[in-house]
C-alpha cells in the first residue's frame, strides 16, 4: 500500500516545528536540536520512520509545551537523516497528511500522540473545477516572483494531480507568512482553501506591483538627484570662470559700508571688519565660509546705539494700564511706582520687576500693557522646560550648527537696545549636566552685571543695562534664592467675581466679537448669565476659562444664525445651556449640615484658593494613625504633630486617654487623585480630630487655615486673600485665621469683608470654642 493511501490513525511519536508551516505533497528539511525532538525522531524509527509534526503557538519559547501547540498538524516519513557535529539531526520528510490530536500520552523523554487522520470535506464540483482553473492561469501567469520554487509548481500541474495535493504545493511554495498558511491546515473544505489561494495570490500580486513601483521611483529619483548634482558642478565651475569673483567683492563692500553705519562699540567693530577679511579670502565652497558670513550678519543685525523714545507721561501710563487691565488696582499702583522711579532717573531701576500669581491673572497681558505705556518695543522669551546653559548663552562657534541664545536672538528681532524684555515661566527652569540656565540668568537679570553681559556665540560683551525686563512666575518657591534676591516681587492675587464679570464685559467678549466677525448689535449675554458662566462653569484664578466659555458660545451662536436664520443671539440664564451644555461645577456651595468629625479648610493651590473637607474617624484598633488623599510629607507631619498635641490635651478635652491605645484613627482629604501639601490644614486636622472623639458636630459654615504647634499655636499662613474669596464661593459664613494675618485683611476684598466673618486667632482652644457645638 502506498503512503498516500494509508490509514493514518494511531499513536506516533511527535515533534514541535517553528516558524514553518507543514502541509502535505511536500517535503521538508528540517534541523533538529531540541532534546525531546530527537528523542522523538530516534523514536519513529519503531513505527516505520513515520513521525507528527506539531506547529508551535509561540516561536520564542524554547520549552516544549502541549498548551503551546495547534492540535491539528501533519503526519510524515523521513526519508534522510544525518547527524551533524554538534549533535543536532538534519532531516527531510515527506508530509503526508493532516491529522487532529485526540490525546497527548505519557513519555518522559518525548511527545507521543494519538492522531485522527482529517479528510478533506469536498464542495460544489462546479465551482471547484472553476477555482482551480483560475489558479492554473494565475501560477502560469506569476510562477517566476510569487513562489520560493516556481518550476516545481509547475511541474506539479503539468503532471496532473487532484485539487487537494494543487493546493498544498501552491499554498507551500506561495511567497507569503508562515502563520497566514495555517488555514490551509486548519481548514477542511476543498473550496474554501481554493479561495484562499486565489486571494493570497491576488495580495502577493498587489504587493509586488508595489514594490516594482516603489523600486522604479526610488531610482528616478536617484537617477533625477544625480543630473541635479552635474548640473550645478557645471554651474559652478561657470560662475568661477566668469564672474563670482566679482560678485563676492560687491557683497564684501555692501557688508563693509553696513558695519560701519551700525556704529558698533570699537572692539567689535574691529573684530567684524577682521570676520570680514576672513571671509573675503576663502572660497565659498568651503564649509568656514558660510559659518563667517553667518556670524557677519547676525552682528550687523544687533541692535547696537538703536533705540526708541521712552513715554515719560506718568498719567498716560496709569490711563493705558486702567484701560488694558480691569481690577488689580494694588498691583498697577506698585508698577506706576516702579515705572515713576525709572521716569525720574532716567534709568531702569536697579531691580527687576517678577510678577508672581497664578495662571491666567493677566501677567503677560500686563507686561505687554507696561511696554505699549512706555512706548516700548515687546519681546518675550519663554524659559518653561529651558535645562541647557547654552539656550542663554549661545553655543560657541566651534560647534557645527552654532547659534546665539535667546537672549540675543530676541534682541535682534527687537532691533533696539531698550526694549522691554519679558522672561516668561522663569520658576519653570530645571537645571542639567549641560549648565544650570538659572545660574546663566543671573547676569541678565543683574543690573551691576547685565552691562557686560557674555554670550559665547557673540564672544564679546553685550550691553543690556537699557533693556527693562520684567520677569513671571506661578510659584515664588520654584525660583532658586540668588536669582529671586535680584528681583522685586509683585504678587497678583486671584480675580473676584465682580472683577470677573467686568473683565468680561469689557474685553474678553468685544476681543471674541471681533474674533469671529459678530457684530455687537447681533449679540448680547447678559450680567446673571456671566455670572452663572463664572461660577458653574468655571474654577480658576483668572480668566482663560471664561474666555474659552465665551468662544464657545460665539460659535454656536454662529452656527445658530446660520441654521436657524435667527437675526440675533440672546444668551441668558434660561437658555446658557444650549450653548455650553450641562454645568461643570455643581457643588460649590455648602449642604449646611453639621457632622461629626467633617471641617472646611482653606487652601491655596495655582488656580487660586479653594475649599477643601477634612474628615476624621475612629474605629477599635491599636492606636495607629491612617492618613489618605495624596497627602505630602508636610501635610502628613501637621497630621502626626496635630494627633500628638490631642493626645497630651486629651483630658481638657473630655477625651480617655486610654483610648488612644484602642482605637485607630483616620484622616482623609477627599479628591485622592490630587496631590495635597503644605502645613496650613494643621488647625482643621486637630479639630476634626477632637469632634470625631468628643462626638460634637462641627459648624459647616465655619472654614478655617493656619499651621499648628505642639503648644496649640496657630502660626501664619499665605494666600489669605485667595482662601476668602473661595470660602466666599463656597457659601462660608466665617472663617478663622491664624492672627499674625490680620495685616493682611486689608487686601480682601470689601464685597467679600460685606458677607464674610474674618476672625483672627492664636490659639487652637479658641477655634474648638467656636466650631465645635
Amino acid at each position: 500500500m502506498s503512503d498516500l493511501k494509508k490509514n493514518y490513525n494511531g499513536i506516533y511519536p511527535a515533534m514541535a516545528v517553528r516558524g514553518v508551516t507543514a502541509l502535505p505533497n511536500n517535503d521538508m528539511r528540517l534541523e533538529v536540536g531540541r532534546n525531546k525532538s530527537i528523542s522523538a525522531l530516534i523514536e519513529s524509527e519503531k513505527s516505520d520512520s513515520l513521525i507528527v509534526l506539531l506547529m508551535q503557538k509561540e516561536t520564542l519559547i524554547d520549552n516544549i509545551i502541549k498548551t503551546n501547540l495547534h492540535e491539528i498538524g501533519v503526519v510524515g516519513k523521513i526519508i534522510t537523516k544525518l547527524q551533524l557535529p554538534d549533535g543536532n539531526y538534519k532531516v527531510k520528510v515527506r508530509i503526508l497528511k493532516r491529522v487532529k490530536i485526540e490525546e497527548y500520552l505519557d513519555e518522559k523523554n518525548f511527545l507521543n500522540v494519538n492522531v485522527t487522520e482529517l479528510k478533506p470535506l469536498r464542495g460544489d464540483l462546479d465551482e471547484e473545477i472553476a477555482l482551480v482553473r483560475m489558479l492554473v492561469d494565475e501560477v502560469l501567469e506569476n510562477q517566476n516572483y510569487i513562489f520560493t520554487n516556481g518550476k516545481k509548481v509547475v511541474e506539479t500541474i503539468q503532471g496532473g494531480v487532484t485539487s487537494e495535493k494543487l493546493i498544498n504545493v501552491i499554498a507551500y511554495n506561495l511567497k507569503t507568512d508562515e502563520n497566514d498558511k495555517l488555514k490551509y491546515l486548519f481548514t477542511n473544505s476543498i473550496n474554501e482553501r481554493l479561495n484562499f489561494l486565489v486571494l493570497d495570490i491576488e495580495k502577493e500580486k498587489n504587493i509586488k506591483r508595489l514594490e516594482g513601483k516603489i523600486s522604479r521611483a526610488v531610482k528616478d529619483s536617484i537617477d533625477e538627484n544625480q543630473k541635479e548634482y552635474y548640473l550645478r558642478e557645471q554651474l559652478k565651475a561657470i560662475h568661477n570662470e566668469l564672474g563670482d569673483k566679482v560678485k563676492k567683492e560687491t557683497e564684501i563692500e555692501e557688508l563693509k559700508i553696513k558695519i560701519l553705519e551700525k556704529k558698533m562699540p570699537e572692539n567689535m567693530e574691529i573684530i567684524a571688519l577682521k570676520e570680514l577679511s576672513r571671509y573675503e579670502s576663502i572660497p565659498n565652497n568651503v564649509a568656514e565660509s558660510g559659518v563667517i558670513k553667518s556670524y557677519i550678519d547676525f552682528l550687523i543685525d544687533l541692535p547696537w546705539v538703536e533705540k526708541t523714545m521712552d513715554n515719560d507721561d506718568i498719567k498716560k501710563c496709569k490711563e493705558v494700564l486702567d484701560e488694558g487691565h480691569s481690577g488689580l488696582e494694588k498691583v498697577k499702583e506698585r508698577i506706576i511706582e516702579y515705572l515713576s522711579v525709572k521716569v525720574a532717573t532716567k534709568k531702569n531701576p536697579q531691580t527687576i520687576l517678577c510678577l508672581i500669581g497664578p495662571p491666567g491673572v493677566g501677567k503677560t497681558s500686563l507686561a505687554k500693557g507696561i511696554a505699549e505705556a512706555l512706548n516700548k518695543k515687546f519681546i518675550k522669551v519663554a524659559l518653561g522646560g529651558v535645562k541647557d546653559e547654552s539656550e542663554i548663552r549661545g553655543h560657541r562657534r566651534t560647534y557645527v550648527g552654532a547659534m546665539p541664545g535667546r537672549i540675543l536672538q530676541q534682541m535682534k528681532k527687537a532691533k533696539v537696545i531698550n526694549p522691554l524684555f519679558l522672561i516668561d515661566e522663569i520658576d519653570k527652569m530645571s537645571s542639567h549636566y549641560k549648565g544650570d540656565p538659572a545660574s546663566a540668568m543671573l547676569e541678565v537679570l543683574d543690573p551691576e552685571q547685565n552691562k557686560y553681559f557674555s554670550d559665547h556665540y557673540l564672544e564679546e560683551m553685550y550691553d543690556l543695562s537699557q533693556v527693562l525686563f520684567i520677569a513671571t512666575a506661578n510659584y515664588i518657591e520654584n525660583i532658586p534664592a540668588p536669582l529671586r534676591d535680584r528681583m522685586e516681587i509683585v504678587h497678583l492675587g486671584s480675580y473676584i467675581e465682580e472683577e470677573k464679570l467686568m473683565i468680561a464685559k469689557k474685553h474678553l467678549i468685544p476681543m471674541r466679537l471681533a474674533d469671529h466677525g459678530l457684530e455687537t448689535k447681533l449679540f448680547k449675554i447678559s450680567d446673571e448669565c456671566l455670572l452663572d458662566i463664572i461660577r458653574n462653569y468655571t474654577r480658576e484664578a483668572g480668566v482663560r476659562q471664561l474666555n474659552r466659555c465665551i468662544q464657545t458660545i460665539c460659535r454656536r451662536g454662529i452656527r445658530n444664525i446660520l441654521e436657524k436664520k435667527i437675526k440675533k443671539v440672546n444668551v441668558t440664564s434660561e437658555n446658557l445651556i444650549e450653548y455650553l451644555d450641562r454645568a461643570i461645577f455643581t457643588n460649590n456651595k455648602t449642604d449646611a449640615i453639621d457632622q461629626i468629625g467633617v471641617v472646611n479648610g482653606l487652601a491655596y493651590t495655582q488656580y487660586g484658593g479653594d475649599t477643601l473637607a477634612i474628615e476624621a474617624t475612629d474605629y477599635p484598633g491599636n492606636g495607629k494613625l491612617i492618613l489618605t488623599g495624596k497627602l505630602g510629607d508636610v501635610m502628613k507631619e501637621s497630621a502626626n504633630a496635630g494627633l500628638s498635641f490631642v493626645k497630651h490635651n486629651a483630658e481638657k478635652y473630655g477625651i480617655d486617654n486610654e483610648i488612644f491605645k484602642k482605637i485607630d484613627i483616620h484622616i482623609h482629604v477627599p479628591e485622592g487623585a490630587v496631590p495635597k501639601d503644605g502645613p496650613s490644614a494643621g488647625v482643621t486636622m486637630i479639630t476634626a480630630i477632637v469632634s470625631a472623639l468628643t462626638k460634637r458636630k462641627v459648624d459647616s459654615l465655619i472654614g478655617m487655615t493656619g499651621e499648628i504647634t505642639l503648644t496649640g499655636k496657630i502660626l501664619p499662613i499665605g494666600g489669605l486673600k485667595e482662601k476668602s474669596i473661595a470660602a466666599h464661593r463656597f457659601g462660608l459664613k466665617q472663617i478663622l485665621i491664624p492672627k499674625a494675618n490680620e495685616k493682611d485683611i486689608e487686601d480682601i476684598p470689601k464685597s467679600i469683608l460685606a458677607e464674610l466673618i474674618i476672625k483672627p486667632v492664636s490659639d487652637i482652644n479658641e477655634v474648638i470654642d467656636v466650631v465645635l457645638k
